[in-house]
């Protein structure tokens, strides 16, 4: 075998050896800062109050359902915050996350805290709270279910096209983008949204511990602001996080300086990563590697009305 043959083969492995020791520094450096992190109180690691937050549409998010579920039975959390800015969105969404929020207020004091906007579906998922605080701009309520469709058959009659639909009822393709809503078709759907409806009220009447009677007759599916719903019954004070943290001290004796760690659907690992714990490893590796040779349904929204 000649020298440069030699050679040759001594700095591969040389470089396999590099890459192997490159590799395994990295991720000391990422076990140690994680524990680092950890230890530092970036991870809940004692009593805290847990905070959930909900923005934009509501639709269901079985990592999220699991992530409150599983604070129902964590001995560190001693409340949870849930902090809603959304409009709605879906009926089979709302009701899952109003359960799992109810789950958790079985056990332990849950606060609602409603952000610019927590409506229709946002305000479903609000009502198994102990305690409901809103702005006083906060547009709440719209307690109410909406099922809407196109039909486009007059635009197809113009272009010359038709529609041949086989259907094994008369109602299975109700409602239909091809042909008109039959009245029976109608009738049908207004029984579904109708029954959706029937639930939400239940719903607002056992979580505010208010008549049906009266629930409906503010579930028109218009929207109140924070000061309104406040005279209404709907949310019990003006506040915010502050003021909710200062209730649960004072109605539920719970430490004042209890901190408020956040709920991720991801694990802490995943967490850290991606937030200042990812940059400073990206500049660990490119240090390291760079240099390298490489390895081998209905809704329950709120909609404002048309002018």
């Amino acid at each position: 075998m000649s020298l440069e043959t030699d050679l040759l083969l001594d700095r591969r492995r040389l470089k396999r050896r590099l890459v192997f020791w490159r590799v395994f520094t990295v991720i000391a450096l990422v076990v140690a800062a994680l524990v680092g992190l950890r230890g530092a109180g970036l991870a809940p690691t004692g009593a805290h109050i847990a905070r959930v937050s909900v923005k934009g549409l509501i639709t269901e998010d079985h990592k999220l359902i699991e992530a409150i579920d599983a604070l129902a039975d964590d001995n560190k959390v001693k409340a949870l915050i849930v902090s809603v800015d959304s409009p709605g969105g879906s009926v089979a969404g709302g009701e899952t996350l109003h359960d799992a929020i109810a789950r958790v207020a079985a056990k332990k004091p849950v606060v609602v805290t409603m952000g610019g906007l927590a409506a229709s579906a946002g305000y479903m998922i609000a009502v198994p709270a102990n305690r409901i605080f809103a702005r006083e701009a906060t547009l709440t309520g719209s307690i109410g279910v909406l099922l809407e469709t196109g039909e486009v058959s007059g635009l197809l009659g113009k272009l010359g096209i038709s529609a041949q639909v086989i259907r094994s009822g008369p109602l299975k393709d109700e409602p239909s983008l091809v042909r008109p809503l039959s009245p029976e078709g109608k009738e049908v759907l207004q029984s579904l949204v109708n029954d959706m409806y029937d639930q939400f009220v239940g719903m607002v009447a056992s979580g505010r511990h208010m008549d049906p009677v009266k629930v409906r007759s503010l579930a028109d599916g218009r929207a109140y602001t924070g000061r309104q719903a406040l005279g209404l019954g709907l949310v019990d004070a003006i506040g915010g996080e502050r003021e909710a943290k200062d209730w649960l001290t004072s109605a539920k004796g719970l430490p004042a300086n209890l901190p408020v760690e956040d709920v991720s659907e991801s694990g802490f690992a995943s967490r850290a990563l991606s937030g200042e714990l990812g940059p400073m490893l990206q500049g660990v590796w490119k240090t390291l590697i760079s240099q390298s040779v490489s390895l081998d349904g209905a809704w329950a929204v709120w909609q404002r009305s048309g002018n």
